[in-house]
């Protein structure tokens, strides 16, 4: 079976610049990547992950510590982590982590610490000091996706101001009974994502001039299930109808358009619905949403953690990086309809 020396033998080089050329990690002039990629492959060599990693001290894993996979925020970030680290060959370790104490404690003090990781992605977790410590203390690359951690390069959207671009949007149409269908505060996620969309909210209709009671707000579940349900009980009552709804998210939205069909109440004629996310779903709904891309956000966190393993030197963000949401006009907006006379 032929070794790393073969290779090197045949193509002129040295072991190192074997290495390089074929693992991607370090320059090679592309003339000689290309004639070590042939001496590879005319004597069968393959790189040994495991060879390499006793060489380099890596393992070529990036470990993504993340609460939920199975809702699309989450599974939309994993996508993009998984894309940016296939490009770079790195494979990706994930971590699913509930709140529960043990379980935290077994992937922080056990196994991230059993170097089978050469980073760390931390999705949407609000870490502890001692978390944070322990991380930290890996001296490894680390970033996070959600707001920010003592001493960890971050980046998110700015959630107050998406939720109030979103109502803002609905004012400029002219709507002024706009009621937002949100996540619970009481069950909130991590970062506090339900209570800064609220936030957002009241914030627009105040510099509206629009005062806001506690019939302005309702929880829902952050699903589509969740909006339905929440919407039926709402659009069933004309008298409590409002002329357009803000949801937290385009789940919630998309279930509020599916219960106001239901209802015979036509959107954007009857009810305008905006949200926020960007969710692929929300085209075929016509949704009026605010867009943020968290697959972009996962390649962007990968970008950080790999240049400080391959760019010696190289040191990211000091601060929380806010990333853009735009808003994205569809047919579910519009402006309300005038009272008949």
């Amino acid at each position: 079976m032929s070794g790393i020396e073969d290779v090197a033998r045949l193509a002129g080089v040295s072991k190192a610049t074997v290495s390089r050329a074929l693992s991607g990690r370090g320059y090679v002039a592309p003339p000689t990547r290309l004639r070590v990629s042939e001496a590879a492959a005319s004597l069968g060599y393959v790189v040994s992950s495991s060879a390499s990693s006793l060489v380099t001290g890596r393992t070529s894993n990036v470990g993504v510590i993340i609460p939920v996979i199975n809702q699309w925020f989450f599974s939309s970030i994993i996508e993009g982590v998984e894309r940016a680290l296939v490009e770079r060959g790195y494979d990706l370790m994930l971590y699913n982590l509930t709140k529960t104490h043990e379980e935290r404690s077994r992937v922080f003090e056990y196994y991230l610490v059993r170097k089978r990781v050469d980073a760390v992605i931390a999705v949407t977790l609000e870490i502890t000091p001692e978390e944070a410590e322990t991380l930290l203390a890996l001296g490894k690359p680390i970033a996070g996706i959600g707001g920010p951690l003592e001493g960890i390069p971050t980046l998110s959207i700015d959630d107050v101001a998406a939720s109030r671009l979103a109502t803002e949007h609905l004012l400029l149409l002219g709507h002024r009974d706009i009621v937002h269908v949100g996540g619970d505060v009481d069950e909130q996620m991590d970062f506090h994502v339900h209570s800064k969309r609220l936030k957002g909210y009241m914030e627009a209709l105040t510099a509206a001039g629009i005062a806001y009671d506690e019939t302005s707000y309702i929880a829902a579940r952050f699903d589509i299930p969740g909006g339905y349900s929440v919407a039926k009980q709402l659009l069933g009552d004309p008298r409590r109808r409002p002329t357009a709804i803000f949801a937290a998210s385009d789940e919630v939205a998309i279930g509020v358009i599916l219960a106001a069909r239901e209802l015979g109440i036509s959107v954007p004629d009857d009810l305008s619905v905006i949200g926020i996310d960007g969710h692929p779903l929300a085209e075929m709904f016509g949704l009026t949403t605010v867009v943020q891309r968290p697959d972009l956000q996962g390649e962007q966190a990968v970008d950080w953690v790999i240049r400080q393993l391959e760019q010696p030197g190289w040191t990211p963000p000091v601060h929380h990086t806010t990333v853009p949401a735009n808003l994205l006009i569809r047919s579910s907006t519009a402006p309300p309809r005038r009272p008949t006379p």
